[in-house]
């Protein structure tokens, strides 16, 4: 018998761990900074060992080691450009690029009928790009897409206004509260706008009509 029962995109997507522990090295960083004197090394210490600490607990509950070396591997190469630059506002740099390109990308994928958010739930599902048959689903994921390139360029505003200014302690509390609270919300968000452009008798995400 085929389970047609409605299954939400934040059960598909995952909890907040992963952007819970995104979170964490930033924060870190702004503590060992300011509890160092104001210390960029302070700083890149406390950061680089949060984020070993968290690799190595991802790991050990089963994590997949590429991923959480590159998690690692982010947040060394943060604490290395503001070593380098001498400017402890500079460990958010890499971020803020990182979520400029996030966007861009984002939005080019729904202009060339490609919306990242279909091939991510497509391949979470195991339905891989089936999804792009049917004319409904394919609406549904171009439309809240865009919810998803707006949490981008919010990040990118906020990261950039307060790095322009040198906030190093309020970038490192914005990077917590504009990781896994906004991913959230814009899952929610996302969610909302997929059972507002999906028919009322679609089958679901799991089921794309060909």
């Amino acid at each position: 018998m085929t389970d047609t029962r409605p299954e939400t995109l934040g059960e598909l997507l995952g909890g907040r761990g992963g952007a819970l522990d995104a979170s964490l090295p930033p924060l870190l960083f702004a503590f060992g900074w300011l509890l160092g004197g104001q210390s960029i090394i302070g700083g890149a210490i406390a950061a680089v060992a949060c984020g070993v600490a968290i690799g190595v607990v991802r790991v050990v509950r089963g994590d997949r080691p590429r991923a959480v070396l590159v998690s690692v591997a982010l947040v060394v190469l943060a604490a290395y450009i503001a070593l380098q630059t001498g400017r402890p506002e500079d460990f958010f740099l890499l971020q803020i690029f990182l979520n400029v390109g996030s966007a861009l990308a984002w939005a080019a994928s729904i202009v060339i009928r490609w919306p990242l958010l279909g091939v991510v739930v497509g391949l979470l599902t195991g339905q891989k790009f089936r999804w792009r048959r049917d004319p409904d689903l394919m609406r549904a994921y171009r439309v809240a897409s865009w919810a998803w390139v707006g949490q981008y360029v919010l990040r990118v505003v906020v990261f950039g206004t307060l790095w322009l200014s040198g906030q190093v302690l309020v970038l490192g509390f914005a990077r917590g509260v504009m990781t896994w609270p906004l991913q959230l919300a814009c899952i929610a968000v996302s969610w909302w706008l997929i059972r507002r452009t999906l028919p009322a008798d679609h089958p679901g995400l799991r089921h794309p009509r060909s």
